[in-house]
């Protein structure tokens, strides 16, 4: 197993959309496919030969990586993509270094004037923000001058009173026993949110009507209630929880408002772990989980995209790169947004900025976890980083044991024989998604190099 610090096999194989793109890519490492391949600093590109008469250009931005083909697949990145990284991370001796054809730099141009160009308006906007701040933040939220906030708000309103006079019936009903009906409930009420524009809730009330442990459906529903509260006092909250109640709700800051008012970091960030998910009608999400390795700030890029079209843009657990981030305002920032990337390091000199990082101890991790799900009490989840663990099976259930903890872990059935293997009872390091009671485990580093989870489909254990 090789660590996934620069463009490895490993590395590459992971930005597959899914395993059949994998397998295809694997099929075209055939060289004499391929008539034409050149790189430089910047960039990569190749002519593969198809079925056609004519090769498909493809190209890939290294800054990102970003994937761009001429043949007409809808998966991002598509095959041939994969195949042109795959054959530069087994051989890059087989590329010609060269200045890129017209078709690899027009597209660069294109690219570098885009970014030039969000970079400029994300300025204009900060300074204009500046300009015509209000003396009050709050009362620049909590006034909401648009007609049509001003209306969506009515309506959150009127849906929270209703699911107030539901969630008080239901305590009063006691939550001990819960039946068809009470699910039937949930999932009635969770239509009603989606109706009173608080759509994010139908999630929190389907969940709760799956939920077969009282105390955890007490917390859940408290949260709610929690919710409700805040909603009912917004004028008097600051900007950062009204903010988080916003989120909470499905109703977040567009792109420009958090360019705006967000707090930008300029650092060197490293991913340390990343999931793909399938949500309901092929909306597919994607956590990717990054680090500042001078701020020591943790952040979350969430993006989504639609079936198997994929993401435009690529990040590789365990590389590093300098960036700037600008994240959501919140109680407790996490959420970000990427802003600039500058290339990665090179294979040579990848060690000095992407080596693992320092870590801090299972007591620190845990405080700095609780102290942010104290500020924001509706954040789902936090990213542990867990030095020095063990892993132990007790009961069919997974643990990481060090210092005086044992957390419980999520993991893949299928992939625990492989987990413990890796460990071999020695000291790993461990990160993924903490949402209080269970960490759902998305990397694990030892000696051998780095193991990642990706795509996560069926049960865990």
């Amino acid at each position: 197993m090789t660590g996934l610090t620069g463009l490895t096999t490993e590395a590459v194989l992971a930005l597959a959309p899914d395993a059949a793109s994998a397998k295809a890519a694997r099929g075209l490492m055939n060289v004499s496919q391929w008539p034409t391949l050149g790189h430089d600093a910047a960039a990569a590109w190749g002519e593969c030969q198809g079925s056609g008469s004519k090769p498909y250009q493809t190209q890939v931005d290294l800054s990102g990586p970003v994937f761009k083909c001429s043949c007409p697949s809808r998966k991002f990145p598509c095959k041939h993509g994969l195949a042109l990284l795959l054959l530069r991370a087994q051989d890059a001796g087989r590329f010609t270094t060269s200045e890129p054809p017209e078709w690899v730099s027009a597209w660069l141009e294109g690219r570098r004037a885009r970014a030039d160009k969000q970079e400029q308006k994300q300025q204009n906007q900060q300074t204009q923000a500046v300009a015509e701040a209000a003396p009050s933040a709050n009362a620049a939220h909590a006034a909401d001058p648009s007609a049509r906030q001003d209306k969506r708000w009515q309506r959150i309103d009127a849906g929270l009173e209703e699911l107030a006079r539901w969630l008080a019936d239901r305590v009063r009903r006691g939550l001990a026993v819960q039946t068809a009906d009470s699910a039937g409930e949930c999932r009635t009420m969770a239509a009603r949110m989606v109706d009173a524009q608080a759509g994010a809730l139908a999630g929190w009330l389907n969940a709760a009507g799956a939920e077969s442990d009282s105390a955890a459906l007490l917390a859940r529903l408290g949260r709610l209630q929690l919710l409700i509260e805040a909603v009912r006092r917004r004028a008097t909250l600051d900007a950062g929880v009204l903010a988080d109640v916003r989120a909470t709700l499905g109703w977040p800051l567009d792109r420009d408002e958090v360019l705006a008012r967000g707090e930008a970091i300029n650092d060197v960030w490293r991913v340390e772990g990343q999931i793909v998910e399938e949500r309901e009608q092929r909306l597919v999400e994607r956590r990717v989980w990054l680090s500042g390795r001078r701020s020591g700030r943790r952040a979350l890029l969430l993006d989504f995209s639609h079936g198997a079209t994929g993401f435009e843009t690529s990040w590789i657990t365990g590389q590093a790169r300098a960036g700037r981030l600008v994240f959501f305002p919140s109680a407790a920032p996490l959420r970000a947004l990427s802003v600039q990337r500058e290339a990665a390091p090179e294979a040579g000199h990848a060690g000095a900025l992407a080596g693992v990082p320092e870590t801090s101890g299972w007591h620190d991790e845990l405080d700095r976890a609780a102290a942010a799900m104290a500020a924001h009490a509706w954040l789902p989840l936090w990213p542990l980083r867990l030095a020095g663990a063990s892993i132990r099976v007790v009961e069919d259930a997974v643990w990481a044991c060090g210092e005086d903890h044992a957390l419980p872990l999520a993991v893949p059935a299928d992939q625990v024989p492989t987990l413990l293997a890796l460990s071999g009872g020695a000291a790993v390091d461990l990160h993924g998604e903490w949402d209080g009671r269970t960490l759902r485990l998305l990397t694990l580093r030892s000696d051998e190099g780095l193991w990642q989870i990706g795509r996560v489909e069926g049960g865990t254990r």
